[in-house]
């Protein structure tokens, strides 16, 4: 049988349950599979393709006779098996932070900067689930009118913590129905019926750790490190979908239909704007799709280079697993992995 040999490290998880659906849906080429979990995990069943796996524990022999190893089980786990299977030759995609902001590790969107994973040293990174969605509606504009400056306040989905907090979610809601008191599990307040403006750790200049990220990231990421970034992250009550509404300063005026019309024929983005039908995305419409949506193209009305613009995309699947995917997708087509 041809194809690769994979393995998914965090098979278990919400991201890489993720990636056994994509994978399958996507009919990428695979010779054989190994679903790797921790310990906890390890001697559950799941299904690929119409059979049944059985989870192994993961460690250093996992990796021998794997071509391609996906990652999404937590940058601890990251840090110390990646490198192994590394040396081994196998090409990891690894999905958490522990590898992003290393100047030898590229950090990939396929629609923006696919070349950068040619030069991988067996580890690519996939970058954070808020900065993919921004920059594969931005970059499309930023190659026709260099952009100058973003600011970006993202209204994220609790499944962008994992599946605890999507159960967290539930559970809240109906303790709230029935008019009995939250107490706060998963985040340090509830977060049904509320917004949580705190996503990972604060810095002492008052942003978070992922609001940082989408600075470093969306830099690294378009190479323009001169672009300026401000980014306000909050956790809303919806399962699937982040939302964005983007703020863009570029170096010229940018009519909105120029940008609509750039947009419309952009690799990934799907464009739903017109406000006399109240056509625009919303998380709802987006969860379980693979387009980055984007609506809401108008003039900002605060300065003249300006466009705001509502970009959003499944968190679970282009912020993360679909991401990954594609990466190894166009690394194959490419003739980097592989026979």
């Amino acid at each position: 049988m041809n194809g690769l040999r994979v393995a998914i490290v965090g098979a278990t998880g919400l991201v890489g349950q993720e990636f056994i659906k994509v994978l399958t849906q996507r009919n990428f080429p695979i010779k054989s599979i190994k679903l790797l979990a921790s310990d906890r995990s390890a001697g559950k069943r799941l299904q690929f393709r119409g059979e049944e796996f059985e989870v192994k524990e993961t460690s250093p022999d996992s990796f021998n006779d794997v071509d391609l190893a996906l990652f999404s089980a937590g940058a601890d786990i990251s840090r110390h098996f990646s490198p192994i299977a590394a040396g081994k030759g196998v090409v990891v995609i690894d999905n958490s932070a522990a590898f992003r902001y290393e100047n030898d590790v590229p950090l990939v969107v396929p629609e923006v900067n696919i070349e950068d994973a040619k030069n991988h040293k067996g580890i690519i990174a996939n970058p954070n689930c808020s900065t993919i969605q921004m920059v594969t509606a931005l970059y499309p504009l930023h190659k026709v009118n260099p952009i100058k400056r973003i600011i970006v306040s993202t209204y994220q989905a609790v499944s962008g913590t994992g599946s605890a907090a999507m159960e967290v979610l539930t559970a809240q809601a109906k303790t709230v129905l029935a008019g009995d008191p939250v107490t706060p599990h998963v985040y340090p307040h509830q977060i049904a019926f509320n917004l949580i403006p705190e996503i990972d750790v604060f810095f002492d200049t008052g942003y978070t750790k992922e609001e940082w990220k989408m600075l470093v990231e969306t830099r690294k990421i378009m190479h323009a490190p001169g672009i300026a970034v401000s980014a306000t992250c909050v956790r809303v009550p919806v399962y699937i979908g982040h939302s964005e509404a983007v703020n863009v300063e570029f170096e010229r005026p940018f009519p909105p239909t120029e940008a609509r019309a750039i947009l419309v024929q952009a690799p990934g983005v799907r464009v739903l704007d017109d406000p006399t039908v109240n056509l625009y995305p919303h998380p709802w419409m987006a969860a379980g799709t693979d387009e980055t949506f984007v609506g809401r193209i108008r003039e900002d009305s605060s300065h003249p280079g300006g466009l705001v613009m509502w970009i959003v995309a499944d968190n679970v699947r282009k912020g993360a697993a679909l991401n990954a995917v594609q990466i190894a997708e166009e690394m194959v087509k490419r003739g980097w992995l592989g026979e």
